[in-house]
């Protein structure tokens, strides 16, 4: 493996800087990261139970780091590092996909692939138009004002992800709001409950279609009548597997439109110039996903030990990757605190890299690109309801996003 090197290393600072912290403009990494933010690829960083980890902040070394075997995504290892207090209690559940390394990983992957193609992602474009259409419809004829992400940020992609999996959109309220209680706790107890509730959720629907004589259509139902039948899978794979995939599959897409829709009409040249070319539009949700990074914090652990930029990231230690500063790279991105949608965005790590880039990211991209796309041509006058600083948007310690989002038109 070669290794990661550096002849010029600044000075690493005497204190290090904590770990995640809010932001203090939703788009924009908290204003404390900016000791980050001076050209070197590790930083050290201090979480909240004072465990000090390694921060990855240059882009080059992030795309190699995420690559590297030598890091493991396994949360079940004690030195795994935890960036939340609520998280604690989660740290021997088996986390599908996401917490598994190679070749276990890999096996997972593989199963799921052919569900999230381009090729895919491209045939259920039809639908997705169905559905922000329908959304729209109902949002338009309800009329100004709105709450965009109660009616059409979160209603989006939890659609999508229902169809896709094989899960009834009736109870959406309910494993929205676990998954809400799961990933922004503010407790541990409550991260566990709510994953337990989920848990058994899922564990009834599989029970249900195991019923069934032929399955539907869903993944969930691909899963139980084949993987699970054959005893590829076991039935603790099969429901982390499916809570993973619903959970991920529309908390951060319906970050992504809030925070996308917030971040465009505070740039209204770049809205402007959107509206006037809409073949901008995949360039567009390259860079918002490049500068909003919502997914921030990626979590390893050193397996041996790593020479990187002059430094030595020991067997045991953690490892986080700010993707907000490594987005935010002045060494890849000219102007990086810019949005331009004529850079080549193409390399970022919003959705990470290495064997663990996020499997969803086809589905995403037409998801997003459709939304915002719809939002934009059908409300001409969109525009804040209340004053920009009157929104609130979330805490550092978990994904990115608006909390609520009035709008007008």
């Amino acid at each position: 493996m070669t290794e990661l090197t550096d002849t010029t290393v600044p000075a690493t600072p005497a204190e290090p800087v904590a770990f995640p912290q809010d932001r203090t403009c939703p788009y924009h990494p908290p204003t404390g990261y900016e000791p980050l933010r001076d050209g070197r690829a590790l930083s050290r960083v201090t979480l909240f139970d004072g465990r000090e980890v390694w921060a990855v902040t240059g882009h080059a070394a992030a795309r190699a780091l995420l690559s590297d075997p030598r890091l493991s995504s396994d949360r079940c290892r004690p030195d795994f590092p935890i960036p939340a207090e609520r998280f604690q209690g989660a740290r021997d559940r088996r986390v599908a996909l996401l917490g598994l390394d190679d070749p276990e990983h890999n096996r997972q992957r593989r199963m799921m692939i052919p569900d999230f193609t381009v090729r895919r992602a491209t045939e259920l474009r039809p639908w997705i138009q169905q559905v922000v259409d329908r959304l729209l419809d109902t949002m338009i004829a309800q009329g100004p004002p709105a709450e965009l992400v109660s009616a059409f940020a979160l209603p989006v992609p939890s659609t999508v992800i229902c169809g896709l999996l094989g899960v009834p959109y009736a109870d959406h309220e309910f494993f929205e709001e676990q998954s809400r209680r799961l990933l922004r706790g503010p407790r541990a107890a409550d991260s566990v409950a709510a994953r337990v509730r989920l848990e058994g959720y899922i564990g009834g629907l599989i029970e249900d279609k195991a019923k069934e004589a032929e399955p539907g259509d869903g993944i969930l139902d691909d899963l139980v009548h084949h993987q699970l039948r054959d005893g590829t899978l076991e039935r603790t794979d099969v429901v982390s597997l499916a809570l993973i995939l619903l959970v991920a599959g529309h908390e951060t897409t319906a970050n992504m439109i809030s925070l996308g829709t917030f971040t465009l009409l505070q740039h209204p040249d770049r809205l402007a110039e959107l509206r006037a070319d809409p073949a901008l539009l995949p360039a567009a949700v390259e860079e918002l996903m490049r500068m909003l990074s919502i997914a921030e914090g990626l979590q390893r652990v050193a397996l041996e030990d790593i020479e990187v930029d002059g430094h030595t990231i020991r067997a045991g230690e953690g490892v986080l990757f700010s993707t907000s500063v490594i987005n935010r790279d002045p060494g890849q991105y000219d102007d990086p605190d810019a949005l331009d949608f004529h850079r080549s965005a193409r390399h970022h790590v919003a959705f990470g890299f290495g064997i663990h880039q996020c499997l969803g990211q086809n589905l995403a991209r037409a998801e997003l690109e459709i939304a915002l796309g719809s939002l934009l041509a059908r409300l001409p006058g969109l525009r804040l309801a209340v004053p920009a600083e009157d929104i609130p948007f979330k805490r550092g310690d978990t994904i990115q996003g608006m909390l609520e989002l009035p709008v007008t038109w």
